[in-house]
């Protein structure tokens, strides 16, 4: 109530004014005349008014302060939670940038690749092994959810070349595991399928591909075969892949040492398969690590 003490003081002041305009304007006198002749009077209540104005204000600003103050904590508040609900879900997750991620597999990832592209006779441990959860731009040009296992060794950089192609507006047509096509490599390379980990030989030996210790990355596989040569004779795989293995010819989604996607790989430390004397591997990349 002592708040508005001197505010009702003002207002009455204000309607005594107010009262006696309108005496002053009924007998036909001005204002201006009215202040003349009342000096005194009329300056008491012009200042009255005024400190009346200005508390009203200051009033305004502060409620109008105090609930900006209210709802940026209650934002705060709630990005806070959020934050710590993620945290404590996947408490072990990186994250590289919004949507770009990675984290050791749950036991609902464990059990889709069991059996698949982690046999039972694989010797990498589980815990070596990360989740990737990466964005792409597609080959209609939409963003998309992509999604990979690696070894551990290699996660961070996956993150950050995979984010730097998005940016870039770079296409891959799918990021998938190949677990989806029964980890079968060739299944997955004809549907033009992007992928890392996948426990299989290097095709033709019973050497262990570095996919299977998840240290190698095909990249739209379809537009860039794998090639050997036997007897004289070019391969080309995946069948139907054979018009993009000439690489003198101008073509969409062809990696070469002037494409993006190479320059970032070999930024990092990987190799590029392009770079082989005995045979060509145009999708590939590997990035060879310390035990």
């Amino acid at each position: 109530m002592k708040k508005y003490t001197k505010y009702l003081g003002a207002l009455a002041a204000f309607f005594l004014l107010c009262a006696s305009i309108a005496v002053i304007t009924k007998n036909s006198e001005t204002l201006s005349e009215y202040a003349q002749r009342e000096p005194e009077i009329a300056l008491a209540a012009e200042t009255e008014t005024a400190q009346l104005q200005t508390a009203a204000d200051t009033d305004a600003g502060d409620k109008t302060k105090q609930l900006s103050e209210e709802n940026t904590d209650e934002a705060s508040e709630i990005t806070e939670t959020e934050e710590t609900e993620m945290f404590m879900e996947n408490p072990d997750r990186i994250t590289y940038q919004p949507d770009f991620y990675y984290e050791p597999l749950s036991e609902d990832i464990r059990k889709r690749i069991t059996g698949l592209s982690y046999k039972e006779d694989c010797p990498v441990p589980y815990d070596d092994l990360r989740y990737v959860s990466v964005l792409y731009v597609n080959f209609k040009g939409n963003t998309s959810v992509g999604e990979l296992i690696c070894n551990k060794a290699i996660a961070q950089d996956l993150v950050e070349i995979f984010y730097e192609l998005y940016q870039a507006d770079y296409q891959i047509e799918q990021i998938r595991l190949v677990d989806e096509y029964n980890a079968d490599d060739v299944l997955s390379m004809q549907d033009n399928n992007t992928s890392c980990f996948n426990y299989r030989t290097v095709a033709g030996t019973n050497k262990i591909s570095m996919h299977g210790q998840g240290l190698a990355v095909d990249i739209n596989p379809f537009f860039n075969p794998y090639i050997t040569y036997q007897g004289g004779k070019e391969c080309v795989s995946p069948t139907g892949a054979e018009a993009y293995a000439d690489r003198s010819k101008p073509f969409a989604y062809k990696i070469d040492e002037n494409d993006l996607c190479y320059q970032l790989f070999t930024e990092r430390g990987f190799s590029w398969g392009g770079h082989w004397n005995h045979s060509k591997d145009y999708q590939h990349f590997e990035k060879k690590v310390s035990p």
